[in-house]
């Protein structure tokens, strides 16, 4: 899998009808299964999970979700289970998203469910960043105890299953500081790299890093060639066809 480009598009909470949903996920599907370099994983709103799902042929396009619960079942009224999503024959998991940490999860509870995903098979990528990038390098700390925090307890065998996707919080959404550049995200490739060595020695190189933070078709050739990363995590330009298929293409493009 880590000599293929992995590109997931977070569909967050879009769109609203299946019927959109459905057309989105074929003209997506029609480019992605051609792609010999790529793996594509779309993670749409979970109700049009199990539509969708039924749309896949292949393994070069696949149905993701955008977060699970940690437990298999029981009274958690609204959550959707790792197992439910493992019997959905979902491939990856989405956990610890920023705009999940930001209405409340905890570096403890992300770690409960990266551990609860790994168990039901699913692959779970997990997302760290900064809220603030400091001039003393503090935010270097920040995300190398978040890593260390979510993956406790994950033993060699499992990171298999497990990608980490970084997504500067900083640098998206409305209210962003700047756009993170190709150097910003291979300053934090490296320290995740070195990370991982830190945790699981040279077992840890067989986890995927991902960016992600305001990716689109005019930049993201450039943060796969320059910040040694494994792929992407596209946010709302993975809701456009044309947008997202000029995405994948760069990522094809690179051997």
């Amino acid at each position: 899998m880590k000599s293929k480009k992995l590109i997931i598009g977070n569909w967050k909470m879009y769109p609203v009808s299946i019927k959109d949903a459905k057309t989105r996920f074929v003209d997506i599907k029609k480019l992605a299964s051609t792609l010999r370099n790529v793996q594509t994983v779309i993670c749409p709103p979970f109700v049009h999970v199990s539509d969708l799902q039924k749309l896949v042929t292949g393994h070069r396009c696949t149905i993701g979700a955008q977060n699970a619960w940690i437990e298999n079942d029981g009274a958690y009224t609204g959550e959707v289970s790792p197992l439910m999503l493992s019997s959905l024959k979902l491939t990856h998991v989405i956990v610890g998203h920023s705009e999940r940490r930001a209405i409340g999860e905890s570096d403890e509870l992300v770690n409960k469910k990266v551990l609860a995903g790994i168990k039901a098979g699913i692959t779970v990528v997990l997302c760290v960043g900064e809220k603030v990038r400091d001039q003393d390098g503090d935010y270097m700390k920040f995300i190398s105890g978040q890593i260390r925090l979510a993956l406790h307890g994950v033993q060699k065998k499992d990171l298999a299953k497990v990608v980490i996707a970084y997504e500067p919080v900083w640098a998206i959404g409305k209210h962003a500081l700047r756009p993170a550049s190709t150097d910003d995200a291979l300053e934090v490739s490296i320290l995740i790299k070195k990370t991982l060595s830190d945790l699981y020695g040279k077992e840890g190189m067989v986890v995927p890093i991902l960016y992600g933070g305001s990716v689109d078709a005019k930049n993201a050739w450039e943060f796969l060639m320059k910040s040694q990363v494994d792929g992407l995590l596209v946010g709302r330009a993975s809701l456009d066809p044309k947008i997202f298929g000029e995405i994948l293409m760069s990522a094809e493009k690179i051997k």
